[in-house]
């Protein structure tokens, strides 16, 4: 807890967290994952409380997931609408799982990109190789619905650290193609035609 925020640790002594967790209905196991439920919150200072945990405890992802997310070559990422419903892009993307978080680099004017500007900052993620999402006739490839999936949340990220980080990845994931996208990535990053994006895994 001691990336809180001061004003946050302020109000939430050891015996006020742990009142306000038994409170939710999900009880003491919501005291252990450090969790409590912000539709259950009392106060004002629960809901911040809540919101600041959630924040600093991203989603536990089942194991055959996160065995997935170190190898997979592909994750297909949907933005999703303030509706919640998914947007048209599906697209496969190169990626890697950095620090518990999908770490991509996109064009700014890509639709995960202007999702972002837009306050669209909630996604669908599914991870495996399920092909090309469109085909050839002007149709998507479907078949990654078929794939393990969680929702994310979205960040841009200004980190030159963190996409070296990524580089060194995609050099292992993709050697036969990252020759003709290194410096592209770095030299988009650097003027603001690219930009990196953090996904965390939400509840």
């Amino acid at each position: 807890m001691s990336n809180l925020p001061s004003d946050i640790r302020s109000r939430m002594t050891r015996r006020s967290f742990a009142q306000r967790a038994l409170r939710t209905s999900a009880g003491l196991a919501a005291l252990t994952a450090g969790l409590p439920l912000l539709a259950q919150a009392d106060t004002a200072d629960d809901i911040a409380v809540a919101a600041a945990l959630a924040k600093e405890n991203p989603k536990a992802l089942p194991q055959k997931l996160l065995g997935l997310l170190s190898k997979s070559p592909f994750a297909y990422i949907s933005p999703l609408k303030s509706d919640g419903k998914e947007s048209q892009c599906h697209a496969e993307l190169w990626y890697a799982w950095i620090d518990d978080a999908v770490v991509v680099t996109v064009a700014t004017d890509r639709w995960k990109a202007t999702a972002l500007r837009k306050g669209l900052d909630r996604a669908r993620i599914w991870v495996g190789d399920h092909g090309i999402w469109n085909t050839w006739y002007g149709g998507h490839n479907e078949d990654f619905r078929a794939a393990p999936s969680f929702e994310a949340r979205g960040e841009r990220v200004r980190d030159t650290d963190l996409l070296e980080r990524l580089l060194a990845i995609y050099e292992k994931k993709y050697p036969a193609e990252i020759a003709q996208w290194r410096e592209p990535m770095r030299t988009g990053n650097a003027d603001g035609s690219r930009i990196v994006i953090r996904y965390t895994p939400i509840g």
